[in-house]
């Protein structure tokens, strides 16, 4: 995936993007690397931790996202070791904004499984698949970003605006709520794909009567993909604000969003308590959005960025724990959480059903 892009990141890396950013002379086998250990976690925690389809318990979220973390945390250090305290400081940067712009994430996919009512044990499956779109898409994203801003350096007033305005949009109560019944994707899906009334345990597709079907999982990932790239047209501007070298950035997204479905599953029915968390993310946004603007006459240093992220993210998980809503205002409507049991809303039009064994 990754390596098949080797030759363009390879470019850009040994070109000045600017004085104020580090640039790496990152080699072939150095994408491979990272490569082959972004794509042997993603089979090993598919062929080998899930193997077996099973609802992910509290705790067993919270170990796997305390892995998570870990690694993304020892690969900067790999960063260190190898490219200086710079480029270190560029890539913990890139994450820690990459990994709080994914909170939201996390509460959009509990919506949307909500939603269609996809049983606990066969959500991780739907969400792997929708990780490794992601991956995919980012990397796409990263790399036309970075060659337009090495191209048109006053795109970044135009990005710095995008990001204000969306701190500004995100500042706004319920005004950012997903509504997976008015989708758009979702009714191109139903329209397209011949699609099935019930699950058939973790397939996407199977063969009915001769022909080739697609089963209700198949437009829960369509969605959880859409919802990506409307992250993903947030999330990059915002860590190129922090790093122009792709080979930091992509590493930064790609170790974030590996540990996206471990986050989900501890944190997807929290969000009520974490109620002041998007003025945290807004203030995130606003200050990558003025530090791109302001980048042609001031360069923020990367550890203030690091300081004034962190200040952000603490204070506002603080305030939150700190003032928690009022008995009876944190019950999570199960309309909008992973449901138990089994089959798809009667709103998203399928049956409810007993699904089947594992694909």
């Amino acid at each position: 995936m990754l390596a098949a892009l080797s030759s363009l990141p390879m470019t850009l890396a040994t070109e000045a993007s600017s004085d104020n950013f580090v640039q790496l002379d990152v080699l072939p086998w150095e994408w491979i690397a990272l490569t082959v250990v972004v794509v042997g976690l993603l089979l090993a925690d598919l062929l080998i931790v899930h193997r077996t389809a099973h609802e992910i318990s509290f705790r067993e979220a919270l170990i796997e996202s305390g892995v998570w973390i870990a690694i993304a945390l020892t690969f900067g250090l790999v960063v260190l070791w190898g490219w200086g305290a710079a480029a270190a400081g560029e890539y913990y940067a890139g994450y820690l904004i990459e990994k709080s712009l994914s909170i939201d994430n996390v509460f959009v996919w509990a919506v949307i499984l909500g939603y269609f009512k996809v049983p606990p044990k066969y959500q991780f499956r739907v969400l792997f698949w929708g990780v490794f779109g992601a991956l995919v898409l980012r990397a796409v994203f990263i790399f036309a970003g970075v060659a337009l801003l090495e191209r048109f350096e006053w795109l970044l007033f135009v990005f710095g605006a995008f990001l204000l305005y969306t701190a500004w949009k995100l500042a706004q109560p319920d005004d950012h709520e997903v509504d997976p019944e008015h989708s758009l994707v979702l009714r191109a899906v139903r329209r397209v794909v011949p699609t099935t009334n019930e699950l058939h345990g973790q397939k996407m597709f199977i063969r009915e009567n001769g022909h080739l079907m697609a089963t209700p999982l198949f437009a829960v990932l369509v969605l959880i993909e859409a919802t990506d790239v409307v992250f993903a047209v947030d999330s990059v501007p915002a860590i190129l604000a922090v790093s122009r070298e792709p080979f930091l950035v992509l590493s930064s997204n790609a170790f974030a969003i590996l540990g996206l479905r471990a986050l989900y599953f501890a944190f997807a029915g929290m969000k009520d308590r974490f109620r002041y968390l998007d003025y945290g993310l807004a203030g995130v946004l606003a200050f990558v959005g003025l530090k791109m603007i302001i980048a042609e006459w001031y360069h923020v240093p990367t550890w203030a960025s690091l300081v004034v992220i962190a200040t952000f993210l603490t204070i506002s998980i603080w305030w939150s724990l700190r003032n928690p809503p009022e008995a009876g205002a944190d019950d999570v409507d199960p309309d909008t959480l992973p449901a138990e049991g089994a089959g798809v809303s009667e709103m998203g039009g399928w049956d409810d059903v007993e699904p089947e064994g594992d694909a």
